[in-house]
């Protein structure tokens, strides 16, 4: 029987989940939004029903020995839809009963060759729901490899092991320039840019007094970020590793010259670009695929260069939509530096509300790249001494419009590791009023904070407003441990909503 003929049973809820599971590898990502959707139009929707046709034992014969068998549904997908599945299942396991998350583990187990990278999530998903699991989650092979890398951070002598290895670093530097530089030009020979060498003398002088103003910016910004960002020991390390009569291969002006020369040429017309004053057509739009071939050192350098942070705010809607071309697919870590290099200055120095045109230059590449964007501005700003209303109310418009649930759990999480204020209250606030699915690990977390943070907080009516949400919107979440810290936490409450609140609590049954 055919795999479509055996899903017909399915419903129709299930059937869009596995659309999702089945389309990539970013399935699991994808059946998260699905499941999130349905929830939203009907709370009580389950994937419980899936889980069962997946475990359900199917008659099946093999392709090489044509021998009739028996296996679990889920065993006869693609190895990629196990790896999607197990991944999905990891992010909402709580919401699902503890048997039916173990049946679907056996019936993965007894599939006799699965791949390593399976059995890994399937190890993982184990210890997540508590099921004691005696295989590694890496093979014998990989922890081979592991151990290997980890031996060559340390010397024979057992000292020094990371000066010999940065300085090991620093004499091969020459060689490893020369290979980065001739493997970015056989990378992308088709698509680099050459100048034209009829042009006149006037204009190359002046693309060359460019590219030195470009150059001196880059080494000047890159000075300044190795003294704020290397630790001490860090460089004293270094110095350590390295002979005196050795340049560091971390110097600013060789990562510069390491850069091909189509990407030094590409830096000059984008500034041009964004020095224009007309519209940009599909040639504009062009020069920035360069970002789609630099790996993360040669992204940095390029927004040093192009000095993003310096950007007209006017500029930044048309960059904005030019970068989220669909010619434009951004990696991660590329992702991640152009959004901290292009928006993160800009969002600390806010003593106002922010612009229109910040608001949707962040909105639009928060949509597009909501991970990138919780790590480059997300958390600095969480973490800056200094954040106020401004920049409460620019986070609180991120996390409304452009988060799903799993990365507004991820931005609840990170304001557990930081002391709060009025502006931090608000932004909590925020996240919890969208109400994403909140484990009960993470409610206890939750709570803890609560009631270490809440003394200074006696007579603010924002975190009296947030304590109303927690006690009205979570109160299936409240056990009897939670319902007594959030009993101490109101008794020091001297705002206008303490009645309110304690009356919200005093509803609340624990199960």
């Amino acid at each position: 029987m055919e795999l479509r003929e055996r899903l017909r049973k399915l419903d129709g809820q299930s059937k869009l989940l596995l659309r999702a599971l089945v389309s990539g590898p970013f399935g699991a990502h994808k059946a998260l939004t699905v499941f999130h959707r349905q929830q939203r139009a009907n709370p009580g929707v389950s994937i419980l029903n899936l889980i069962k046709t997946l475990c359900r034992d199917e008659v099946t014969s093999e392709t090489k020995t044509q021998q009739i068998t028996i296996k679990p549904l889920v065993c006869l997908f693609p190895t990629l839809f196990k790896q999607n599945l197990l991944t999905f299942i990891s992010l909402v396991h709580r919401l699902l009963p503890q048997t039916a998350v173990r049946d679907l583990l056996v019936c993965l187990r007894k599939e006799p060759h699965r791949s390593p990278w399976v059995s890994a999530l399937i190890s993982q998903l184990e210890r997540n729901i508590g099921v004691h699991s005696e295989e590694p989650l890496c093979t014998p092979i990989c922890s081979q490899r592991i151990k290997q890398l980890s031996q060559q951070f340390v010397s024979p002598g057992g000292t020094r092991g990371w000066a010999d290895y940065f300085g090991g670093f620093v004499k091969g530097s020459g060689t490893l320039t020369n290979s980065l530089e001739q493997g970015a030009q056989k990378k992308r020979r088709s698509s680099q840019i050459s100048l034209d060498s009829d042009e006149d003398e006037t204009v190359q002088q002046r693309k060359r007094s460019k590219m030195d103003a470009c150059r001196q910016e880059c080494v000047d910004a890159a000075e300044q970020n190795t003294k704020e960002d290397t630790p001490e020991k860090l460089q004293s390390v270094l110095s350590e590793g390295t002979d005196e009569n050795i340049q560091p291969a971390t110097d600013s002006e060789s990562l510069i010259d390491a850069l091909p020369q189509h990407m030094k040429n590409a830096v000059l017309q984008i500034k041009e670009v964004l020095e224009s004053e007309t519209d940009w057509d599909q040639s504009s739009v062009d020069v920035f695929k360069v970002l789609n071939e630099c790996d993360p050192i040669q992204v940095e350098m390029l927004c040093n260069m192009l000095c993003l942070s310096d950007l007209p705010e006017q500029t930044l809607p048309k960059l904005c939509s030019t970068i989220l071309a669909p010619s434009n697919d951004l990696s991660y870590i590329t992702a991640t530096k152009f959004i901290k290099s292009l928006l993160l200055k800009k969002v600390l120095s806010l003593s106002e509300p922010a612009s229109r045109s910040l608001v949707t230059a962040g909105t639009s590449l928060c949509s597009r790249y909501p991970r990138p964007m919780c790590q480059a501005v997300i958390l600095p700003v969480l973490e800056d001494k200094n954040i106020g209303n401004p920049h409460s109310e620019l986070l609180n418009r991120l996390i409304e419009c452009c988060l799903d649930s799993h990365y507004r759990l991820l931005v609840l999480q990170m304001t557990f590791k930081i002391a709060w204020n009025e502006a931090v209250i608000s932004i909590i606030h925020c996240t919890l009023d969208s109400k994403p699915d909140v484990s009960e690990e993470l409610f206890t977390q939750l709570t803890e904070q609560l009631l270490s943070q809440g003394p200074q907080f006696t007579k603010s009516v924002k975190f009296a407003k947030m304590m109303l949400t927690v006690l009205t919107k979570y109160s299936t979440s409240v056990t009897a441990t939670h319902k007594q810290s959030l009993h101490s936490c109101l008794l020091l409450n001297e705002t206008f909503l303490k009645k309110s609140l304690q009356a919200a609590l005093k509803r609340i049954t624990p199960p």
